[in-house]
């Protein structure tokens, strides 16, 4: 069997164990048997059944935030346009991570672990793309601020947590609430007019 089969193969066989049981009382060997592999080999790919778990978390968003990198490059856009889509990437990875979250047996302290590994994987991944298009609005004048990774961060933790609405359960209308408060403060802190990002509430 290939490696990268292998590889696979042990990431789905984690995927289909935690739809039913939690991570705490899943052992590597079990890993292992679902994969239909020694457990020795699990070793060689990892080191352990968190990074096991990383990878996992790793490879449920790989397509969405490989389209978000890729705006940082594409100049042709605006900032404020390419700052849209990432919002909508975080909005597809939200989609993700709940449809995933419906099918889990796991209890809520479980979910809220693997919750905490999906959120901090996603601003990690996504703080360094938002920050160098916002880098990039500065160098061209259409966004005046002097704390890029800062807005970056801030801006990605307000989308995380009201867009998959674990953390903090919130009706529609306040979830909306809360990300027209977010435009209007991006507004104000980048020095464009009321209502300037206005598109951004579609999202």
């Amino acid at each position: 069997m290939p490696r990268q089969d292998k590889y696979e193969k042990i990431l789905d066989a984690l995927q289909t164990l935690l739809e039913n049981k939690n991570l705490q009382t899943i052992s590597v060997s079990e890993i292992a048997q679902a994969a239909g592999i020694g457990k020795g080999s699990i070793y060689y790919y990892f080191p352990s059944k968190e990074a096991i778990l990383e990878a996992l978390v790793a490879r449920s968003y790989e397509k969405p935030l490989e389209t978000a990198k890729k705006l940082s490059g594409q100049r042709d856009i605006s900032p404020f346009t390419r700052m849209a889509m990432i919002f909508q990437a975080c909005r597809n990875i939200s989609t993700e991570f709940l449809k995933s979250e419906t099918k889990s047996e796991a209890g809520s302290s479980e979910k809220a672990f693997l919750h905490q590994k999906y959120m901090s994987h996603i601003i990690q991944e996504l703080k360094p793309v938002l920050a160098e298009i916002i880098r990039q609005g500065i160098a061209e004048g259409t966004i005046r601020f002097d704390r890029p990774e800062a807005l970056a961060e801030i801006v990605l933790i307000v989308l995380a947590v009201k867009m998959d609405n674990t953390l903090t359960e919130s009706s529609l209308e306040e979830s909306r609430d809360t990300i027209a408060g977010l435009v209007t403060l991006l507004e104000k802190g980048t020095e464009n007019p009321p209502g300037s990002l206005n598109f951004l509430n579609a999202l």
